[in-house]
């Protein structure tokens, strides 16, 4: 028997959930990264970067502080943000410019901007899990000097 998710999520609602998240990922050295992530995820929330493999919610801070501190100016906009049930899909945007080695492509004064994917699920009113990709090839060929 299939039962009907009764509380439906709207887009505002969505919204209003992720933005703590990607709030973090906005010059995310000048922010307190661990207390929005909290706001916005589960206790035992799971970023995915494989099927498999993922970061707990603290694993995550640290990796957005380093990034914040090799690109202080990070930038991350939400371009589409789509719901369907507990899913929520978010297309971003990231810009920024590296000030010290990134993902081994040493600093050379450019910039660069990528796309992102994330499709998050949300349980009791918060991020439980997401599987995200970035096009991060892309952006370390534009910072090739």
């Amino acid at each position: 028997m299939t039962t009907i998710n009764e509380s439906v999520l709207t887009v505002d609602e969505a919204r209003r959930i992720t933005a703590p998240f990607y709030d973090s990922l906005n010059r995310p050295a000048e922010k307190d990264v661990p207390g929005l992530l909290a706001q916005a995820c589960v206790d035992d929330y799971e970023s995915y970067h494989t099927n498999e493999e993922f970061l707990t919610r603290d694993q995550l801070a640290n990796v957005f502080e380093s990034m914040g501190e090799a690109i202080p100016d990070l930038e991350w906009e939400v371009v589409d943000l789509h719901v369907v049930d507990d899913k929520v899909i978010v297309r971003g945007r990231a810009t920024g410019t590296p000030v010290a080695e990134f993902w081994g492509a040493a600093p050379t004064g450019k910039s660069f901007k990528t796309m992102a994917i994330d499709i998050f699920t949300v349980r009791d009113g918060k991020l439980a899990n997401c599987y995200h990709t970035e096009n991060w090839m892309t952006a370390l060929d534009q910072l090739k000097s």
